[in-house]
């Protein structure tokens, strides 16, 4: 039976992954550090949902003590990293704490599973990777362009190591590069939970640029399906790393996502235009062919279902709707909580 350890529990896509795997009967710990949230009560809340079932432990992933401590206990055999900080704004004004969170840890979270000879090490990369001038449908074999923020040049840099230990360790390595994960449960600053939570409290809008950038939003179920069909993998010897688009492969603009949420809640929106943003990609599409390909995962679940289920988890979760920072347009995991 194998032993999953993930990072990042009590983020968004952690508390589902997890959910997921305890679902299905298999041995999970969770870890998370909780401090490095956005969000630290939204964060307990979320594990407070597996209260009795996880088995978790506050673990700071940047703290190579710590990290060895757990590995050591547990002896995992598939780790899947979705520890860390996420959004492109947010980055910009806290580039140290980017730094330490998403190439601090993650060079823990190598050295552990190269020490204790982890099977597979499945991590959360992002569609911002593909970097300035990049052209959607995004694949995994184009070329990257220069990262437009610090959280595109973390993520960069986390697949540029997780290469180098899969080509001098033999350590099985497998990045997502995930596509506006949404859904219950789901990061506060990002557009649509934002968005969501003023339509619902008559506050302003604020949409950066004229609305027209468009995003592939992945509803979380797909996410983690594709995250656990990857993780099942066996991580060949003879090609030990690989990278995969995980996203719906539909594009929405904000101002449809904007008549989407006005639809489900039963309000207006009331719009404040604000100028663009530095770092935004105006556009991005998931090409998941090679994710089908060698998993045999498609996305079941279309914008207007996903949105829908988000809208009515929304209405139901009156604790989620507290002021949180600026709506953030990454196409990012939001791994981190």
């Amino acid at each position: 039976m194998e032993r999953y350890l993930v990072t990042g529990a009590a983020g968004f896509l952690g508390l589902h992954v997890c959910r997921a795997l305890l679902a299905r009967g298999e041995r999970v710990r969770g870890v998370d550090s909780i401090t490095d949230s956005a969000d630290p009560e939204l964060a307990w809340r979320r594990l407070a949902s597996l209260e009795g079932v996880l088995d978790f432990r506050q673990v700071d992933v940047a703290e190579p003590d710590q990290v060895e401590t757990t590995f050591a206990a547990l002896r995992p055999t598939v780790v899947i990293h979705l520890a860390g900080l996420a959004g492109v704004r947010a980055s910009q004004h806290a580039p140290l704490a980017y730094g330490r969170s998403n190439l601090a840890g993650f060079l823990s979270v190598l050295e552990a599973c190269r020490q204790h000879g982890v099977g597979h090490l499945v991590y959360a990369s992002s569609s911002s990777v593909y970097g300035a001038g990049a052209r959607p449908p995004f694949r995994e074999d184009a070329v990257l362009g220069e990262p437009t923020s610090v959280y595109a040049a973390t993520k960069q840099a986390a697949e540029l190591l997780a290469a180098t230990y899969s080509a001098t360790h033999g350590l099985p390595t497998t990045g997502l590069r995930l596509f506006t994960a949404y859904g219950p449960w789901g990061r506060p600053d990002m557009a649509y939970f934002r968005f969501a939570a003023a339509i619902a409290s008559d506050a302003a809008v604020e949409v950066y640029g004229d609305g027209s950038a468009l995003r592939d939003f992945t509803y979380v179920d797909d996410v983690v399906d594709a995250s656990l069909a990857v993780a099942a993998l066996p991580g060949p010897a003879a090609a030990p790393r690989q990278v995969y688009n995980v996203g719906r492969g539909e594009q929405v603009s904000v101002r449809e996502l904007i008549a989407a949420l006005e639809l489900r809640l039963g309000r207006r929106a009331q719009v404040v235009s604000l100028p663009e943003q530095p770092g935004d990609l105006p556009a991005t599409l998931a090409d998941v062919s090679a994710l089908r390909a060698r998993t045999g995962f498609a996305p079941s679940i279309p914008f207007a279902e996903g949105i829908t289920r988000f809208a009515a988890w929304l209405r139901t979760s009156s604790g989620a709707l507290r002021p949180g920072v600026a709506p953030e347009l990454s196409g990012g995991s939001g791994a981190g909580g």
